[in-house]
């Protein structure tokens, strides 16, 4: 039954991969009227195509046109020509697929038709990356190519920093070439260049705080038209839930925290408290409560007293489900939240709702103020809101229903431009990271004997 649901599968995804090789067929037709064209020739195209799109013809009837505009511009300014299967993977974007390529596939450049055909719309295209330096990388990188086909680009990063390509300006101070036509710029600017690239951190923050203007011009996003998501499954799966949040620090004291962590330390683990680490909870038992009770010496605990309870659970939670270096280090007086996809340190990311203090009283650190939020919204949330939604990963597959439920997207596995010539090995699973170097060890060593 299994191996029938699977082979259907595999043949959907075959007559999907066999109807984008069609359409590349097309853009292949036209390559060597393209590379006719003299190098002015390739910004009056892109003006042709925008007076096309507003007076009403689709984007998919220019489409085989436009890309192939567009890999003749690659070839001219980068030395690169789209392979096909980059071409395939560039029409699933645009129809708002997530398009599967293998590791080393070139997604960064399979990404620009379908990012410069959206933007012929004069309504911007979004390119979400995962980290700050690939968002300022990968923007100067194809520069170049949107430059010569008479289309802006910017990038976006965190600490309000924004840039601007700019062909003139020349600043080699960084040692890449890639970045040295990037120029500082106005957030708002680079939110109106046809093309604008960023971290989905960034992207959301600055969504919050045009929530939180009190005039149109202090906001700086122009609209949710289209965006392609790089590392899709994780920014749109993994941590679709995470909150991003705009808070300001409270005014409220800090000693009551001490005494919580203080108070939990005296709890027995056997008697008076239960955990479930799947579900990240941790609970009094009816023992737990009566020894709460008798060590702040009130008769009911659940009667009046709702922010002792809140601040006690918090505490029990420190305590019991968040561990120093798995979740948290401590460093420099701080408690630095470790990102449980990345294991990155999240310098400035703050637990809401108390719990980072919680968890400082238990280190016994400086309690830095509670914060009050003032806006907040998931990426699951914040990415729905665009009129259309694609992405780019290595690994989709696995994650295909899940992408369809909640974001309606269908998941297309590309082929390799050459044939595979790497064996990938099944995932071999340790409880521990010892254990994990152990078996390393031993891999080594039977293979060197």
């Amino acid at each position: 039954m299994f191996k029938n649901i699977f082979t259907k599968i595999l043949d959907v995804n075959q007559k999907e991969v066999q109807r984008l090789q069609k359409t590349v067929e097309q853009i292949n037709a036209l390559e060597e009227k393209i590379k006719k064209l003299k190098a002015d020739d390739f910004k009056k195209k892109t003006e042709e195509f925008k007076k096309k799109v507003s007076d009403g013809t689709k984007l998919e009837d220019i489409l085989p046109e436009a890309f192939a505009l567009v890999r003749e511009a690659g070839i001219r300014t980068l030395g690169l020509r789209l392979y096909d299967v980059q071409l395939m993977a560039a029409v699933a974007l645009f129809e708002g697929k997530v398009a599967e390529q293998k590791t080393g596939e070139g997604k960064t450049l399979s990404a620009v038709p379908a990012l410069y055909l959206r933007a012929l719309t004069g309504k911007g295209s979004h390119l979400v990356t995962v980290n700050d330096y690939l968002a300022r990388r990968d923007a100067g990188w194809n520069a170049p190519i949107f430059h010569l086909l008479g289309l802006t680009i910017g990038s976006i990063v965190q600490e309000g920093k924004s840039f601007i390509y700019d062909h003139d300006y020349n600043d080699t101070s960084h040692g890449d070439e890639r970045l040295a036509h990037l120029k500082p710029a106005q957030r708002r600017e680079v939110y109106a260049a046809d093309i604008t690239y960023g971290t989905n951190n960034e992207f959301g923050f600055d969504y919050l705080r045009d929530n939180m203007v009190q005039s149109l011009p202090e906001m700086v996003q122009r609209g949710h038209y289209f965006a392609i998501v790089d590392e899709v499954d994780s920014v749109l799966i993994d941590e679709a839930r995470t909150p991003l949040i705009i808070s300001a620090p409270d005014t409220e004291p800090t000693d009551k925290y001490y005494k919580f962590a203080t108070l939990i330390e005296k709890l027995n683990p056997d008697t008076d408290y239960s955990i479930d680490e799947k579900l990240r909870s941790a609970t009094l038992t009816e023992h737990g409560i009566t020894r709460v009770e008798k060590i702040l010496g009130v008769d009911n605990l659940y009667e009046k007293d709702f922010d002792s309870i809140h601040h006690i659970e918090n505490a029990l939670r420190a305590r019991t489900l968040y561990l120093p270096d798995r979740d948290y280090i401590v460093k420099e007086d701080q408690v630095i939240i470790v990102d449980e996809f990345t294991g990155r340190l999240m310098y400035g990311r703050r637990w809401g709702d108390g719990m980072h203090q919680a968890v400082e009283a238990k280190e016994s650190v400086k309690i830095q103020q509670e914060t009050k939020t003032y806006a907040t919204i998931s990426f699951q949330n914040y990415f729905r809101m665009y009129e259309h939604l694609s992405g780019m990963t290595g690994t989709a597959a696995t994650e295909a229903e899940e992408f369809k439920k909640i974001y309606k997207l269908d998941v297309v596995v590309l082929p390799t431009n050459m044939p595979m010539v790497r064996h990938d090995m099944a995932d071999v699973v340790y409880k521990s990271i010892s254990a994990k170097y152990a078996a390393i060890t031993r891999d080594i060593e039977d293979k060197y004997k």
